[in-house]
Formats: C-alpha cells, structure tokens, sequence
C-alpha cells in the first residue's frame, strides 16, 4: 500500500472519528431534533468512512447490488446527507413558525 494511501486512511479516520465523538458527546447534553439530526448525520459521516476503508481492504465480501452498485455505497453517502437535509428543514420551519 502506499504511503499517500496510508496518510489518506489515517486522516479520514482520525478527523471523522473526532467528529463522531464530540457530536456523541453533544448527543448527550441536548435533546434538540435539528442537533440531534446533525449529530446522527455526522455518526453516519463515520460509518461511511469505515465501510469504505473496509470496501477498500475487500472484508466487505459479497454484498447486496443494485445495477453492479453495493446498496451500502448507494445509501451511506446518501444517508448522511439525508440526516443534514432533515435537520436544516427543522431549522427552518422552527424560524418560519417564529414570525
């Protein structure tokens, strides 16, 4: 392996896995709906990051595909997402009910 890929790993890992923790322990001390989306989005940022780098060793194994796609590859860049859109929506209606 090289060691661009190596920094490339290491790197994904250690900022997403600090991201995931500070947003667990942000977890912990609010009960907001649109934190707590940002939160379960950024989780899912680093579950993501982990099945890629497992994708990329070949642990995954066979997988479930759509169209010679993994569903896994489909849905976890795409969840992420989903958890961000969800929480700027709250955010939002909570502004528009505010006026």
């Amino acid at each position: 392996m090289d060691p661009g890929e190596v920094l490339l790993i290491v790197s994904r890992l250690s900022i997403e896995g600090l991201a995931a923790f500070f947003a667990i322990m942000l977890w912990s001390k609010t009960r907001d709906v649109a934190w707590m989306l940002m939160v379960i989005g950024t989780i899912a940022g680093y579950v993501e990051t982990v099945y890629s780098i497992l994708d990329l060793f070949g642990i995954m194994g066979e997988q479930l595909s759509i169209a010679s796609v993994p569903v896994a590859a489909i849905l976890l860049p795409n969840l992420r997402t989903g958890f961000f859109i969800a929480a700027f929506v709250v955010m939002v209606v909570r502004k528009l009910r505010r006026r």
